[in-house]
């Protein structure tokens, strides 16, 4: 309103009033609105400094009472004082304006989206603002009242509700600001890590990162060490300290097997995978415990390209692995150096490559990476007889596809342990970008049948891919009559799952037969 009413016309006021949606020429307006919660008393300054900085930098939108407790917080304090917890009127009027409460959903949120772009853009306006986040969420778990909670819970209790916030974002705050003081608290959390409520809810809220249930979650205290949360969190500072003490394993594995080197290999974690590299004693082609896969495998896997470029350098006798090979002269390189050597065709428990995992997530650049190098086996099965382009085929990432069908070595129509091609798999799942593609080469066979005697048609049949349908019935090489093992058309899978469009499609070319009975008559 002051900005309008600065105006001294009716038409300058009408003009400013258009702006204000578009988000213009309101930089003025909150810098004056600052400078007047800066001009207020001493408490509510620092209560509505801080709130903004919470509301503006947090990693997710704040409950109401998580914002009140995160502001009760007092850095250096050893326990926490109930009687600092601030009303919601005094916050709201603190902030003169620019916060809201949505009572109904009892969050608070700033009052325009220009507003959280302009403090997000201001650092100054809060000094070192991810560390004093950091401090606060560590001061607060390394309360007496906190880490006395039992550690059996999945959800905080009502009482302690920066709980939550505090145990999944406190290292996502610290790896932006480390100062002395957030690494001083992260080691005092540290020495209780197993027995803390905050390493139940951080593995909670990760585990499906790792494919894993959360009740693979021991019952009672985990193995887990402060430097796997260190490699979780990418807290470069944090991790250099804990790898200087003692009685630190770099290349421990915690309850599910994971060392952390693996643990940054997931998370992409690159300046912990870095320094964890530099150690002498960590073995970089390490596997977990479950899925036997290493840290390239997960790295490729999860699409960090960063990390697989440092761990295909330890996989050469070239510092850039551009065309090193698996075999001796790598490992021995390697040992002469005194580090360890990975090898870019590990298999996991299920015979799946790093570059078979990175196809089937679709993460091109990883594949990529991976074919630029000679040692690298593109078309490796698993214990399936599924190649990286079968997986790809069946996921539908056509740039996956595009870059392994324009290697020379790859077997396009290459049947899996089941009988199934890529065409197969792209059919079945209805990818009609990779049926178009694959359809394209000489060397694919379109009616090739799988071991149950089914047609790249008659799989799209049978789940309704009607798109998919039309692409195969436009070849003449295409027969809509054959039989599948248990006498089944395409056509009679598409009616028994009331695939109206797929019938239609059938129907409408010519020589399909509506009569052909299948086994059972």
């Amino acid at each position: 309103m002051d900005a309008v009413l600065e105006e001294t016309t009716a038409y300058g006021r009408r003009q400013r009033l258009k702006t204000i949606p578009e988000g213009l020429d309101l930089r003025g307006v909150y810098d004056a609105t600052l400078g007047r919660i800066k001009e207020q008393d001493g408490e509510k300054t620092r209560l509505g400094v801080a709130a903004l900085m919470w509301i503006s930098h947090s990693e997710r939108l704040l409950q109401l009472d998580e914002l009140s407790h995160a502001l009760a917080v007092e850095i250096g304090s050893t326990d926490f004082n109930p009687k600092n917890i601030p009303s919601v009127e005094e916050l709201v009027s603190s902030c003169l304006g620019l916060v809201v409460v949505d009572r109904g959903a009892l969050t608070v949120r700033l009052i325009h989206y220009t507003l959280q772009e302009y403090l997000y853009t201001s650092p100054n306006i809060f000094g070192p603002t991810h560390s004093i986040m950091a401090e606060t969420c560590l001061t607060y778990l390394n309360y007496g009242t906190i880490k006395n909670i039992p550690p059996l819970l999945l959800s905080p209790f009502r009482s302690t509700p920066f709980l939550g916030y505090s145990s999944l974002y406190w290292g996502v705050h610290a790896r932006r600001e480390a100062t002395r003081d957030v690494v001083s608290l992260a080691l005092q959390l540290f020495s209780q890590i197993e027995s803390h409520i905050s390493t139940r809810l951080l593995l909670a809220g990760l585990i499906s990162r790792t494919s894993r249930s959360i009740r693979d979650i021991p019952v009672d205290s985990p193995l887990f060490t402060g430097l796997h949360c260190a490699s979780i969190f990418g807290i470069v500072e944090v991790a250099r300290c804990l790898i200087g003490q003692p009685n630190c394993d770099p290349n421990g594995r915690d309850f599910l097997g994971i060392t952390p080197l693996i643990w940054a290999a997931i998370c992409g974690q690159e300046g912990v995978a870095q320094l964890l590299l530099e150690q002498v004693t960590v073995n970089p082609d390490e596997p977990d415990g479950y899925f036997r896969q290493t840290a390239l495998s997960w790295a490729a896997r999860k699409g960090h390209e960063g990390i697989v470029r440092l761990l295909l350098g330890r996989a050469t006798t070239k510092p850039d692995g551009a065309d090193g090979w698996w075999g001796k002269t790598p490992r021995v390189s390697n040992v002469a150096r005194g580090r360890g050597y990975v090898n870019p065709n590990w298999l996991d428990n299920c015979g799946q490559t790093p570059i078979l995992l990175a196809a089937a997530e679709g993460h091109e650049g990883v594949v990529e990476l991976l074919l630029g190098r000679k040692d690298v086996k593109s078309g490796k099965t698993d214990d399936d007889g599924r190649t990286p382009l079968h997986f790809a085929a069946l996921y539908g990432h056509e740039g996956v596809v595009q870059v392994l069908l324009e290697l020379g070595d790859v077997n396009p129509d290459k049947p899996t342990k089941y009988g199934q091609t890529p065409l197969s798999c792209a059919a079945e799942n209805g990818n009609k970008g990779v049926v178009k593609m694959l359809l394209k080469r000489e060397d694919v066979s379109p009616d090739k049948a799988d071991s149950n005697g089914r047609t790249p048609l008659c799989c799209a049949s049978q789940n309704g891919h009607e798109g998919v349908v039309k692409i195969l019935l436009e070849r003449d090489d295409v027969n809509p009559n054959k039989l599948d093992n248990s006498g089944r058309t395409p056509l009679s899978w598409a009616a028994q799952n009331g695939h109206e469009g797929v019938r239609y499609r059938l129907l409408k070319r010519g020589g399909t037969s509506p009569y052909t009975p299948d086994g059972g008559g």
